[in-house]
């Protein structure tokens, strides 16, 4: 019997679950119904990652690994795939999409990897846009990063980040003029968060985890506020804003 630490033994165990004589919730499992908990386990594992603790994103990895055997298990009792399929899968395309590994293609940079890759994925399969297999369940911003990534590649894009802050600036004007006239306001807080993206895009910075990262900086800034407030004995109702922002300060301070 293969060791604990084999994924073989990890799918011998998840066909275990999904027997008769196995675990009920596991039975009544679809692909439908764990959507939700591959989207988990992917986000928990992301923030195992920032938190730079090893054990912990042992463990996510491995949560997130289940969740692939988990849907393997299901295919496999459908009579699509299984595992052996899932990993032969994998290495094919990793082999196919690397020519200058394991074939005689010659790269000088990563960005001509890039470029070879998205040129392999295109004969791979025939996309009637450039803006096809794009998943729509992305984060928005996320989804926004991928949209003009992708279109660059074809050069639909600025030539130089000078235009994308332009871009920004002028969407800020809709929005104000939007603002006043009582109309379309959500549009063009769209097209400015849609325009920001692109800004981040020029600037290599992922906007999901930049905003998640001020997510996280707001979230401790303010619970610094709400301990010093504790302490001093007053509730949070009764301070003035005047008196959070100094509080707010400090926790700068201390960063």
């Amino acid at each position: 019997m293969p060791g604990n630490g084999s994924c073989e033994r990890l799918v011998e165990i998840m066909a275990k679950l999904r027997s008769p004589q196995g675990c009920p919730w596991d039975l009544e499992q679809t692909h439908d119904s764990l959507r939700r908990y591959l989207i988990e386990e992917a986000y928990e594992t992301i923030d195992a990652i920032d938190s730079k603790n090893p054990e912990y994103l042992k463990e996510e990895l491995g949560d997130l690994l289940l969740q692939v055997v988990f849907h393997t298990q299901i295919a496999s009792e459908e009579g699509t795939f299984d595992i052996d399929d899932v990993v032969s899968g994998i290495v094919e395309k990793i082999k196919r999409r690397h020519p200058h590994v394991f074939g005689d293609v010659e790269v000088s940079s990563a960005c001509e990897v890039v470029r070879n890759w998205e040129e392999i994925k295109s004969k791979e399969k025939e996309k009637p846009s450039v803006l096809s297999n794009i998943p729509k369940s992305f984060p928005a911003l996320l989804y926004a990063y991928k949209l003009q990534s992708k279109v660059a590649r074809v050069g639909f894009d600025w030539e130089n980040i000078d235009g994308a802050f332009e871009k920004v600036l002028e969407e800020v004007d809709e929005l104000k003029q939007a603002k006043t006239e009582g109309s379309q306001i959500e549009d063009e807080v769209g097209d400015l968060l849609f325009a920001v993206v692109n800004v981040a895009r020029h600037l290599d910075v992922d906007p999901e985890l930049a905003l998640k990262k001020t997510c996280n900086k707001f979230e401790r800034r303010f619970k610094y506020i709400e301990s010093k407030s504790a302490q001093q004995g007053k509730s949070m109702a009764d301070m003035t804003l005047e008196d959070m922002d100094k509080l707010w300060d400090e926790a700068k301070e201390k960063e």
